[in-house]
């Protein structure tokens, strides 16, 4: 009886995750996303499903948990500099994540959204700014009225000197709050592409049913 409660749990927090942010337009089949509407990629690093990381040329790799990824992506996708933009699953302890178990809170992922920029055009401290404004990084367990460890603040690092300046960064904005930062700091783990219906799911869909706390023209 036990287990079959604990599994009725984990289905109901499947079920409420999924009809908070429910997909309501799928890609098309074969459908073409080598760059948004904005003109901004949606291929950083050549993400894939685990596989190893690399940016282009002289681009570089930057990756941020801070709540629902489809706000957190639109919001990233309208910084001038950053080239190329992707949503997925990072931070767990499974190899084979979905956006179905990662609302079980089963997994320990987050949603993360990957950014690939321009370090000639947008410095990484202001995609660490960006990242501070947008969300709430003294709130516990969650981002707004989503709740649960797969929304909880991030910031994952690529090398020592991205590890550095988000400390330097954290320090800063804990003098300007009250509560406690409970964001992460660690260094960039396996990263799982996300459902195609995610990818970029603002700008395709016109759909913001995840906004972030600023208005994005001001990022």
């Amino acid at each position: 009886m036990t287990r079959w409660i604990a599994a009725a749990a984990v289905a109901l927090a499947g079920l409420a995750c999924r009809a908070s942010h429910a997909p309501t337009t799928e890609p098309a089949p074969g459908a073409d996303r080598s760059a948004g509407s904005a003109g901004v990629g949606t291929d950083p690093g050549h993400a894939g499903y685990g596989t190893p990381l690399k940016a282009s040329g002289p681009d570089k790799l930057a990756a941020f948990a801070a709540g629902c990824f489809w706000g957190v992506e639109d919001a990233y996708r309208r910084v001038p500099g950053v080239v190329a933009t992707a949503v997925g699953y990072a931070g767990g302890h499974t190899s084979d994540p979905t956006y179905e178990k990662v609302c079980t809170h089963t997994t320990g992922h987050a949603e993360t959204v990957l950014v690939e920029y321009d370090p000639s055009r947008v410095p990484y401290e202001h995609l660490l700014r960006v990242f501070w404004k947008i969300h709430d990084p003294t709130q516990v367990g969650g981002q707004g009225p989503d709740e649960g460890d797969n929304y909880r603040s991030i910031i994952f690092t690529f090398d020592a000197d991205q590890a550095a300046a988000a400390r330097a960064s954290e320090q800063a904005e804990q003098r300007s709050l009250s509560a406690p930062i409970v964001t992460e700091i660690r260094p960039m783990p396996p990263f799982y592409e996300a459902e195609a219906y995610h990818q970029q799911y603002a700008e395709r869909t016109g759909h913001h049913g995840c906004p972030v706390r600023l208005p994005a023209d001001t990022l």
